[in-house]
């Protein structure tokens, strides 16, 4: 039996990032007790949804697209796409919940409605998608754990990889920015060995970022420190 740490059985996941920062503010409390639970795609969680029924995307969103971001952080480039393509449904995934509150905050001056956010591990989110639903992925400067003995808890490995390409629909895009060159080196090995073509054909496709970018707080802080952006783009087979 696989070792487990809830009663209705679900799996044990050891999770490495922080789940919260600094204080957060009175405001953003405000956020996270009023505006998280209506912003919520549905039953993600084990105490929620304990038989993993699948989350009824039509009942959220109608007949739109569906677009994730994983790991948002602060929230700028999620904000921007649900701007962009009001036509489109967006889900966004961040386990720091100070980086919740932060988005919460800017969805409601913004007042969007066509974003829904997951405060959790995006491996739970993975449990109640159904399969083959997910028309676009972003994943914006994940955690680059730099230490080779960390490597194996980046995102780019086969227990995130696998499940995502279930999720995403054939044909379906996979956006990585990153500024860690080795993490570029893990992504281009890992992410086509579970499905993935890598669509560059010049170092322009690679280097430029795409039209419809939104540069974020992380993006930002690499550009001051010198280190070079990548925008790699896969699209699932």
């Amino acid at each position: 039996m696989s070792k487990t740490n809830h009663p209705s059985g679900a799996p044990w996941r050891n999770f490495y990032g922080r789940f919260k920062g600094k204080t957060i503010r009175a405001s953003q409390h405000d956020y996270l007790d009023n505006d998280l639970a209506p912003l919520s795609p549905g039953p993600i969680s084990w105490d929620e949804n304990p038989d993993r029924t699948p989350l009824d995307l039509a009942a959220v969103f109608g007949d739109r697209e569906v677009w994730l971001e994983i790991g948002f952080g602060g929230g700028e480039h999620l904000l921007h796409m649900a701007e962009t393509y009001p036509d489109i449904g967006l889900i966004g995934c961040e386990p720091f919940i100070n980086g919740v509150a932060m988005l919460l905050g800017k969805i409601r001056k913004a007042e969007v409605s066509n974003l829904r956010v997951h405060p959790g591990d995006v491996r739970d989110l993975f449990d109640v998608l159904p399969d083959a639903t997910v028309s676009k992925v972003f994943l914006n400067y994940p955690d680059p754990w730099p230490k080779k003995r960390h490597h194996r808890r980046r995102f780019v490995t086969p227990e995130h990889l696998a499940p995502l390409h279930k999720v995403m629909k054939p044909g379906a895009e996979l956006r990585v920015a990153t500024d860690i060159p080795d993490y570029v080196r893990q992504t281009l090995e890992q992410v086509p060995r579970h499905g993935f073509d890598w669509l560059a054909e010049t170092p322009a496709d690679w280097r430029e970022p795409w039209a419809d970018w939104h540069s974020t707080r992380y993006e930002q802080k690499a550009l001051r420190e010198g280190r070079t952006p990548h925008y790699l783009t896969f699209r699932r087979v």
